[in-house]
């Protein structure tokens, strides 16, 4: 596949050197200086250090849940499909593996994307775990949530949400569907109406998110 050169080259400068000179841009005679020189290739006194990403974030809730006795499976660390589908998805491998006889753990680490199509309150990870709920519903010692590693998902307090065979039920007794909800876009109100909203505050970091679906025999 071809690709551009990884760094500039000559040319490059000299591309920016007629830019300084056609807007008359003021530049100091030190970043003139360093205009004209070439970009290294590589350097030698650098060390690179990657302390987070959404891997290591994967790694972490796979031995958080080995902890707690689940038996974890990274599914993907790049989820980018839209919320309420990866949601739907991971309710699916819930409903299947909950007829198995395997404590086990899935998780899937990546940033999915919501469809705004109404005018409620929620975020991706929270309109994923709704999603869900639908799929497991009735279904005991199943579990799905979904969070962000920042601490926020969409323009709420809330980190995510949490749903488990109950979710449904919860909510058709307090006259909400599930389908309006994710119609409307309001996540945030299901989930703090069923107890499955996630709030953590700030982290300080992102890594993009965390789903997991937990199946306890």
């Amino acid at each position: 596949m071809p690709s551009g050169p990884a760094y500039p080259d000559s040319s490059t400068a000299a591309e920016a050197e007629a830019i300084v000179a056609k807007y008359n841009l003021k530049l100091s005679a030190q970043a003139q200086a360093l205009l004209k020189e070439e970009t290294p290739k590589s350097l030698d006194n650098v060390t690179t250090i990657i302390t987070g990403s959404v891997r290591e974030l994967c790694k972490a809730g796979a031995a958080a849940a080995q902890e707690k006795g689940y038996k974890p499976i990274v599914l993907t660390d790049s989820l980018t499909c839209e919320a309420k589908d990866a949601g739907s998805f991971l309710g699916s491998i819930a409903a299947y593996y909950s007829k198995g006889t395997e404590t086990v753990a899935f998780l899937a680490g990546g940033e999915t994307i919501v469809k705004l199509i109404g005018k409620g309150k929620g975020g991706r990870n929270q309109e994923m775990a709704i999603a869900a709920a639908k799929k497991i519903a009735g279904l005991e010692n199943v579990a799905v949530f979904s969070f962000g590693s920042d601490g926020t998902d969409g323009p709420t307090d809330a980190a995510g949400g949490y749903v488990d065979g109950t979710t449904e039920k919860i909510l058709a007794e307090k006259g909400i569907k599930i389908d309006a909800v994710l119609a409307d876009n309001n996540a945030y109100e299901a989930l703090k109406a069923s107890g499955g909203l996630l709030i953590t505050g700030a982290t300080g970091t992102n890594v993009n998110d965390l789903s997991m679906v937990l199946i306890k025999k």
